[in-house]
């Protein structure tokens, strides 16, 4: 029977890896697509399979080491921010009493009306003046603007 020799059983593993790579673009194989291509020269050299796994995973493991801070700097994801993002720290009108026990609230900020549940979870009147402290999903969370119309 034809056996396949290890150098070209890595470079196989190597090639697969990085495939898995292009396509996913997720960071997690091509560590071990590097560790893949250096375990070649052990198995180019007659170096028992043990060996040959242990260099993979060694310098998979150092490519991880050195790169990941790498990419982590150099390849940032800043938060774009949204439309919405520009209301927090804006004032609304309660259209609907908020209540949080009952999931209920509506909030008019901006020429729109948004579900809005109290930051603190006590219940806000209609008509009171909120402050959006931030949004979660298509919810504001807001405080009391003026304390003396909630009363």
């Amino acid at each position: 029977m034809f056996e396949i020799p290890m150098p070209f059983v890595w470079l196989i593993i190597a090639v697969i890896l990085g495939v898995i790579e292009a396509v996913t673009v997720s960071l997690i194989s091509v560590w071990f697509a590097v560790g893949a291509i250096a375990a070649i020269i052990p198995a180019y050299f007659g170096v028992p399979l043990w060996g040959q796994i242990l260099v993979f995973l060694a310098v998979s493991a150092v490519a991880f080491a050195f790169t990941k801070r790498f990419f982590k700097d150099v390849v940032k994801v800043k938060k774009q921010p949204t439309n919405s993002d520009s209301l927090i720290g804006t004032d609304g009108i309660v259209t609907a009493e908020i209540n949080n026990l009952e999931g209920r609230g509506k909030v008019y900020i901006s020429g729109l009306t948004w579900s809005a549940r109290a930051f603190d979870g006590k219940d806000i009147p209609e008509g009171a003046v909120v402050k959006v402290e931030r949004i979660e999903g298509a919810t504001l969370i807001v405080t009391i603007s003026n304390p003396e119309k909630a009363d």
